[in-house]
């Protein structure tokens, strides 16, 4: 599935398999044609009141003749849960809310080179797994459920590297970046301000050598798109957050950059 999704342009992390099956193993389809897969989907429960739909895609050779979609309706039937999520391209939109989608927003992917600034900010610290218990109490303000096991799996995955933000026992921000098939991307970065933002996105950008760095803040938070267009990075893509069910109320403004577009 990570490599159909790099096929459609994606740009999927290195590890990203290993560390989305760790979110929920059952999570992921296929449906089989003559014993090959045709088409692909996940469905990533995290708790009863939230899932996160992804890897939406038909072998190119079979699209148009629906399989897709019974898969599709197959996986849906099957959730429980009381609001799936999904980041979808805009020009979908139409299908997904033949299903009940509604758009909350737009996600927008900016790319660039960060150059090296030479300053250090010394306040920012490396995630260790003892930080888990109190990470995950703050990843939950601003998810809309709860996802340790995504979290822990993320975090010590080789090749990503998470950093924080922390005065005394309270977590100000963190972020985590990994190797991509190009360059690197930055997800989630989540902070209480945008200069807390800014010296996470330059720490991690670190990581990646000169090297491209993607980040996928959300629309509505123009400090994020503000930030990322200062630093010189461009828009290079986009999604479209749709929500079936009630859409969850996030705080929006410490989201700088979402994990993924995979599973939210």
């Amino acid at each position: 599935m990570v490599a159909w999704a790099a096929r459609e342009g994606w740009n999927p992390g290195r590890q990203d398999a290993a560390c989305f099956q760790a979110a929920d193993p059952n999570g992921f389809w296929v449906a089989r044609l003559d014993g090959d897969v045709a088409a692909c989907m996940s469905l990533v429960t995290y708790a009863p009141e939230f899932a996160f739909l992804g890897f939406y895609i038909t072998r190119p050779d079979l699209r148009g003749h629906g399989i897709g979609h019974a898969l599709w309706q197959h996986v849906l039937a099957t959730s429980r849960a009381q609001t799936i999520g999904l980041d979808g391209v805009p020009d979908q939109q139409d299908n997904y809310r033949k299903s009940g989608f509604v758009l909350a927003h737009r996600n927008i992917r900016f790319g660039g080179v960060l150059p090296e600034d030479g300053v250090r900010d010394t306040g920012i610290v490396p995630i260790e797994p003892s930080d888990t218990d109190a990470l995950s109490d703050y990843d939950r303000t601003c998810f809309p459920a709860p996802r340790r096991r995504f979290l822990e799996s993320w975090l010590s995955t080789d090749g990503h590297v998470g950093l924080m933000v922390r005065e005394g026992s309270n977590i100000n921000g963190y972020g985590v970046i990994r190797p991509c098939l190009d360059g690197h991307k930055i997800g989630p970065l989540f902070a209480e301000t945008t200069d807390i933002a800014e010296s996470l996105l330059r720490e991690l950008a670190r990581h990646a050598a000169g090297g491209m760095i993607f980040i996928d803040p959300p629309e509505p938070n123009t400090d994020a798109v503000e930030l990322c267009g200062r630093l010189g990075l461009k828009p290079v893509f986009e999604t479209a957050r749709m929500y079936r069910g009630t859409a969850p109320e996030l705080p929006l403004f410490r989201t700088f950059g979402i994990s993924t577009f995979e599973l939210g």
